[in-house]
This record gives structure tokens, C-alpha cells and sequence, in this order.
């Protein structure tokens, strides 16, 4: 009879595992430009077709949650660590090839990929699969706004030019998302500690000033009035049971005032009912089930994680 392995293969944590959830509304504060493909002379920008069912087909500009991903894990592989090098190069773990080891604090949560036996340095790494336990949502934009093409010039960098030099820039014309358009995005972290969750917030935050091929680069927080002051819309979730409204907005939404209002309104709901602060905590005896942080909190823990990661790893 054949011997099963009902082996998950995730190493023991010290730790208490838990699942996290964080919800953002992200801002362009100017035009950006997320590559898809190029036609004659002309970078493209990604969109995509969303269709109302009644014949109507709107096209969105959409920031991709893959693209997010592979900013945010490079954020991580070039952290800088206090003796001059980076991250990724003290852990011989990069993109594509990771180490995809499961004390390596970016592939733990990213998890990694060796397709065939590999040699680094005096060690050889075995093929393996380590799948990540975090996952990239949302991205289309709200507003139905369409690319607008613009013309560029690469100019060449010579201060002086010669009577034979060729002074002439080089023209070609791209696509841009104009600015102030709104993006709802996700990430979700499947049964991770908070030592491991810290990579992830650690990449969060470093990604928004990143975000983006080629310049301008860069998102923001976008912030609103909730519980009567101006806060970040930006949820975070700790917990075992999932007990909160989750933020999630339709493709289809088109009016900047109504996902304003549909984000706040699931920002603060847990268990069906109305909370009316930026900390909320639901209980199983002495067990805490769910943690929700809303606006300036969820900030702050997100931070207050980071600062974590930077201690245990950079510092």
C-alpha cells in the first residue's frame, strides 16, 4: 500500500499564526504609466474591459495586483541592510531566482521557485515549490477615465556636442493614467505570524513611492473624512475568523463619491453592526478572534510593523 504524506510542509512557528487582510485606496497624484504592450512608436498602458450586461463595455485603467506583487518583493530584495549590501544579496535570494527558503523572510511569505537543481556558491539548491501565503487584489480604477497618449523625447546627455555629434532627440509617444484616478487594492496573508506578516508591511508601504514603469513614478494613500476627522482609507485585519465587512468595491463603480462611501461603510461594519472607532476587537471568551484598524490606526500598526521587519532584518 502506498505511504501518503498528509504533510503540509510548513515549518512549526514559534509564533501564533493568524490571517491578515489590508484594504487601501490608492491615488495617482499625477499621470502614471503601468506597461502592457507597445504598438508602432507607442507604450501602451494595461486597461481592462469590464461589461455591464446590457450591452454597455466600459475599459478601465488597471493597476495590475501582479505588478504590485514584483515591486513590493523587490522592495525586499534590495532592503538595505546596516553593512552596505542589500537584502537579497546576503540571502542569495532574488527575482527569478529565489532560495525559496522557508527561514528567508521573503520567499516565507512570497514564497519561491527552483525548477532544477542549482548551484549557489559551494551550495546546491533542489528543485522545489514554496507557495506564497500572500495574495494581490483589485486595481481597476474607479473613475472611467481613458489613457491619454502624450509625446516624450529621449535627449541624448552630452553637454557639449561637436559639429559631427547628432544633437537630436529621439521622439516616441506613451500612454498615461491621468492623475487622480483612484485604485482599490487588496492583500491578503493566509496563516502567517506577525514576524512574517512584517515582510509584507515592510513592502507595502516601500512599494507606493514605486509604483509605476518608467518616471513619474509613485502612489498615495488616498484620504478622506472618517469618524469626523481626515483619515487614510486603509483597513487592516488580524484574525482567525473573518468577522468584518470586507472593502471590496465592484469594477463596475464608475462614481468617485459612491466607492468613497461603499469603502467607509464596510471600513466600519464588523458582525453586521456600525463601530465607531479606529481600534475594534471582538472576543471568544479569552480568546481575541478578529482586530480590525481603520484610517490613522491602521496606519501606524501597518508601520509599527514594518519598523519590525527593519529590526529584525536591516538593522
Amino acid at each position: 500500500m502506498a505511504q501518503k504524506n498528509f504533510d503540509t510542509g510548513l515549518q512549526q512557528s514559534a509564533e501564533r499564526r493568524w490571517h491578515f487582510d489590508l484594504y487601501a485606496l490608492l491615488e495617482g497624484p499625477q499621470e502614471l504609466y503601468f506597461g502592457h504592450e507597445t504598438r508602432v512608436n507607442v507604450n501602451v498602458v494595461e486597461t481592462v474591459r469590464i461589461d455591464l450586461g446590457n450591452g454597455e463595455v466600459k475599459e478601465k485603467c488597471y493597476l495590475s495586483p501582479t505588478k504590485r506583487r514584483g515591486v513590493e518583493r523587490r522592495t525586499l530584495v534590495w532592503a538595505p541592510l546596516a553593512d552596505g549590501r542589500l537584502l537579497g544579496d546576503q540571502l542569495l535570494c532574488g527575482i527569478p531566482h529565489t532560495c525559496t527558503k522557508q527561514e528567508c523572510p521573503i520567499c516565507s511569505i512570497y514564497g519561491g521557485l527552483i525548477t532544477s537543481d542549482t548551484k549557489v556558491g559551494k551550495e546546491t539548491r533542489k528543485a522545489a515549490t514554496f507557495i506564497g501565503r500572500l495574495v494581490h487584489g483589485g486595481g481597476v480604477a474607479v473613475q472611467e477615465l481613458a489613457p491619454e497618449e502624450k509625446q516624450r523625447a529621449m535627449h541624448p546627455s552630452m553637454l557639449q556636442k561637436g559639429p559631427g555629434d547628432d544633437p537630436t532627440p529621439t521622439p516616441f509617444k506613451r500612454e498615461y493614467n491621468e492623475p487622480g484616478l483612484i485604485y482599490p487594492i487588496y492583500n491578503h496573508a493566509m496563516s502567517v505570524s506577525e514576524a512574517e506578516f512584517s515582510a509584507a508591511a515592510y513592502a507595502f508601504l516601500e512599494s507606493m513611492a514605486r509604483l509605476g514603469a518608467g518616471n513619474p513614478k509613485g502612489v498615495r494613500l488616498f484620504t478622506d473624512e472618517l469618524l469626523g476627522e481626515n483619515q487614510p482609507l486603509l483597513v487592516l485585519d488580524k484574525y482567525l475568523v473573518p468577522l468584518g465587512s470586507r472593502p471590496v468595491l465592484s469594477p463596475e463603480e464608475t462614481m468617485k463619491a459612491n466607492a468613497l462611501a461603499q469603502f467607509k461603510t464596510a471600513a466600519l461594519t464588523v458582525s453586521g453592526q456600525p463601530i465607531s472607532q479606529t481600534i475594534h476587537k471582538q472576543e471568544r471568551g479569552e480568546n481575541i478572534m478578529f482586530t480590525r484598524w481603520v484610517g490613522n490606526a491602521a496606519l501606524q500598526q501597518v508601520q509599527e510593523y514594518a519598523q519590525q521587519f527593519v529590526e529584525a532584518h536591516l538593522l
